[in-house]
């Protein structure tokens, strides 16, 4: 199973760390774009990827049990 993680920020573990003690939230961080419009097209082609790679997986498992029958 594939999982588009586009809008998740991935934080280092010295971010992650340093969170705890972020009381005030000034480390929040965000993948950025230009504009909402290019983020929400980048995001659902990514889900749609997500979902293509899925697909494609279920064929080559189907596949390959036909051809072990």
């Amino acid at each position: 199973m594939n999982n588009s993680d586009f809008l998740f920020a991935r934080p280092s573990l010295f971010g992650g760390m340093a969170r705890l003690f972020d009381w005030g939230g000034t480390l929040k961080e965000y993948n950025t774009s230009p504009s909402e419009a290019i983020a929400d097209s980048r995001a659902i082609m990514e889900d749609w990827r997500s979902v293509g790679n899925d697909i494609s997986t279920v064929i080559e498992v189907c596949e390959s049990k036909q051809k072990s029958i």
